[in-house]
């Protein structure tokens, strides 16, 4: 279509100045040097437009399938947020089960995440991670590695920073109930989490957002380490007040 377009439009053009100045040859070779250029216009130019309606294609399947992921991957991270809150509450069970709703539709996704795509998984890959480890901690168990969540490395780095904000919650929870040993058990995770993820603040460029997650941890620790030394010394106080009663 593209062909026949500029061949007619040549020969309209060529015809006008043949018709208009039919006895000047100046103006006939004015109208065929005009001829000449178009063609070479055209001649140097003819693999462009099959080229961009590929690229066309290609982005608009590209567009589309982001767009579907954007939407659709926000189910993860509301059943990782629910897992979350059901941990602090002490439902663990109910929190596994959105965990493993989480992981079903992660690997159902993946698989139309590729390439540069798979850069919109980093958010509910983040989500999971801090859920998965979460959960690991709070029953005691090793935190799980990247390789058993089949994460990428961007959203593993991310998902464990997260997960420090969640065991402040948790030391602070067990404190007021009393649990003081707990308390420090959580503490002692946050912190050589902390002190592991600490030289990752170099990669900022690469796992966006971890310098800034890790000075947020570091204000959470240091938080954290005051309020665990002023309770030990309450409850030290209590017990030698207890001690003088008697």
């Amino acid at each position: 279509h593209i062909m026949t377009f500029v061949f007619n439009l040549i020969h309209l053009i060529y015809s006008y100045f043949h018709t208009l100045h039919e006895n000047h040859s100046q103006n006939k070779s004015l109208a065929n040097g005009f001829i000449l250029v178009l063609k070479i216009c055209y001649m140097t130019l003819k693999n462009v437009k099959p080229s961009l309606n590929k690229i066309t294609k290609s982005l608009a399947a590209t567009q589309d399938s982001r767009e579907f992921l954007l939407k659709n991957t926000r189910e993860i991270i509301i059943l990782c947020s629910k897992s979350i809150i059901a941990v602090h509450k002490g439902e663990l069970t109910t929190a596994k089960n959105n965990l493993k709703q989480a992981d079903k539709l992660l690997k159902k996704y993946k698989k139309k995440a590729t390439g540069q795509l798979r850069r919109y998984l980093i958010t509910p890959e983040q989500e999971f991670v801090e859920a998965a480890c979460l959960i690991a901690i709070v029953e005691k168990k090793d935190i799980p590695s990247d390789k058993k969540l089949a994460v990428m490395p961007e959203s593993y780095v991310l998902g464990l920073l997260d997960c420090v904000g969640e065991l402040k919650r948790k030391v602070f929870d067990e404190m007021r109930a009393g649990g003081i040993d707990e308390a420090i058990r959580f503490f002692d995770i946050m912190e050589n989490l902390y002190l592991q993820l600490y030289t990752f603040s170099l990669y900022d460029k690469v796992v966006k957002e971890a310098r800034r997650k890790i000075d947020v941890n570091r204000i959470l620790v240091d938080d954290v380490r005051s309020a665990i030394t002023q309770e030990k010394r309450r409850i030290v106080l209590i017990k030698t007040l207890e001690k003088l009663e008697k």
